[in-house]
C-alpha cells in the first residue's frame, strides 16, 4: 500500500487544459480535446509526490463561471473530505474567476484539509506552458502538513496566497496573482515549501456559513464621472437584494447616484461601499451613509464583497448590524 499522501484533483476547465493552434499562440486559445488526464500525464514526477485521483466538475472557461458550479464543487469537496484516506484537494481552474471561487470555498467549506486552486496563464500547447509546474506545486502544497488549517489557497508561479486575498492583476503575464497589501502566505522553491504567515479572518471550519442552495441577486455598480444612478435603479428593478457600489477612494459615492442608493437601502436592499482603488480598506464615510445603513467593504474588493454578501444573505443574515459584523470578521 502506498505511503504517499492521497490528493483528490477536481477539474473545472480553464487555460490549464486549453490548446492553441501553434506553440506561439498565447491568447485566443480554447478548450478542445486536452483533458485533466492529459495534464496529469504531462507532469513528470507527480506520482512520486502523491497518490492521485481525479474527477471532473465542469469544463468551461472560467469567465463563464456560475454559482451552480460553485455549489457542485463545494459539495463534492465536502463529501470527499469525510474520507480519512484523502489528505488534500487540488482544483484546476481558469484564472479569470479563480479568486472568486477560492473565496466562496473559503467561506463555505467545513474542512481543515488543504484545498488548493491552481491554473495557468498559457495554454497547454504554448512554448513555456506553466500549467504542469503549477499543478505539481499545487499537489506539493496540498500534500504539505503545514498547509492544513490555512484555509483555501491559490497557488501559481511558486507563490501561495490566501483565497480571501488573492486577486488577478495582469491579463496575460504568468505572474498575475497578488495579495495586494496583505502579502503571500508562503513560497515554493523546488521541493521546499515555506509558509510565512497564516490568515486571521474567519474561514472554513470557523465559518458560520453553509453552502447555499440559492444565491440572491447582488449586483456590482462601478462609480464613474457622470454617474447618474440609472444602473442602480436598474439593479433594483431587476430584483437585486444587494448592491456593491464600487466607488471612488474610500468608497465615495457620486452625488448624482447617491439618491438611488438611498432609495435602494430604504427598500431593504443591502448596500455595500467598496472602492475602485487597488489596495487598503474602505471604512466609514459620510455620517448620512452610515445612517442609511451602508456597509463598508473593508479590505474586500468588489467581486469578493459581492460573494460575502450573497453568502450572508443566503444564510439568513439581513440586518445592518449583522452585516457589519460579517464584513468585519470575514
Amino acid at each position: 500500500m502506498s505511503t504517499l499522501p492521497h490528493i483528490a484533483i477536481l477539474s473545472t476547465g480553464g487555460t490549464i487544459v486549453s490548446s492553441g493552434a501553434s506553440p506561439t499562440q498565447m491568447t485566443g486559445y480554447s478548450i478542445s480535446s486536452f483533458s485533466v488526464e492529459d495534464l496529469l500525464a504531462s507532469v513528470p514526477g507527480l506520482d512520486g509526490v502523491a497518490s492521485i485521483s481525479a474527477q471532473p466538475v465542469s469544463n468551461i472557461d472560467s469567465m463563464s463561471m456560475t454559482s451552480a458550479i460553485w455549489v457542485k464543487l463545494a459539495k463534492a469537496i465536502q463529501a470527499l473530505s469525510a474520507n480519512p484516506q484523502i489528505d488534500g484537494f487540488v482544483i484546476t481552474h481558469g484564472t479569470d474567476t479563480m479568486e472568486e471561487t477560492a473565496y466562496f470555498l473559503q467561506l463555505t467549506l467545513k474542512t481543515d484539509k488543504p484545498v488548493v486552486l491552481t491554473g495557468a496563464m498559457r495554454p497547454s500547447t504554448a512554448i513555456s506552458a506553466d500549467g504542469p509546474l503549477n499543478l505539481l506545486n499545487a499537489v506539493r502544497v496540498a500534500a504539505c502538513p503545514a498547509a492544513r488549517g490555512q484555509g483555501v489557497l491559490v497557488c501559481l508561479n511558486d507563490r501561495i496566497l490566501s483565497g480571501r486575498d488573492a486577486v488577478k492583476t495582469d491579463p496575460c503575464n504568468a505572474q498575475t496573482f497578488d495579495a495586494r497589501d496583505w502579502g503571500v502566505l508562503g513560497l515554493i522553491a523546488g521541493e521546499r515549501i515555506r509558509f510565512l504567515r497564516a490568515p486571521l479572518a474567519r474561514h472554513t471550519v470557523r465559518s458560520e456559513f453553509s453552502i447555499p442552495e440559492k444565491f440572491p441577486r447582488v449586483d456590482i455598480i462601478t462609480g464613474h464621472a457622470d454617474d447618474d444612478g440609472i444602473l442602480i435603479e436598474a439593479a433594483v428593478a431587476a430584483g437585486a437584494r444587494g448592491i456593491i457600489y464600487q466607488g471612488f477612494g474610500n468608497g465615495s459615492i457620486h452625488g448624482n447616484a447617491e439618491g438611488a442608493l438611498m432609495s435602494a437601502a430604504g427598500k431593504g436592499i443591502a448596500v455595500v461601499r467598496s472602492s475602485r482603488t487597488w489596495g487598503g480598506m474602505v471604512v466609514e464615510g459620510l455620517a448620512k451613509w452610515q445612517a442609511a445603513g451602508f456597509i463598508p467593504a473593508g479590505a474586500l474588493p468588489a467581486q469578493k464583497a459581492r460573494i460575502l454578501l450573497q453568502v450572508a444573505l443566503a444564510n439568513g443574515i439581513q440586518s445592518t448590524d449583522e452585516l457589519l459584523r460579517v464584513f468585519a470578521e470575514y
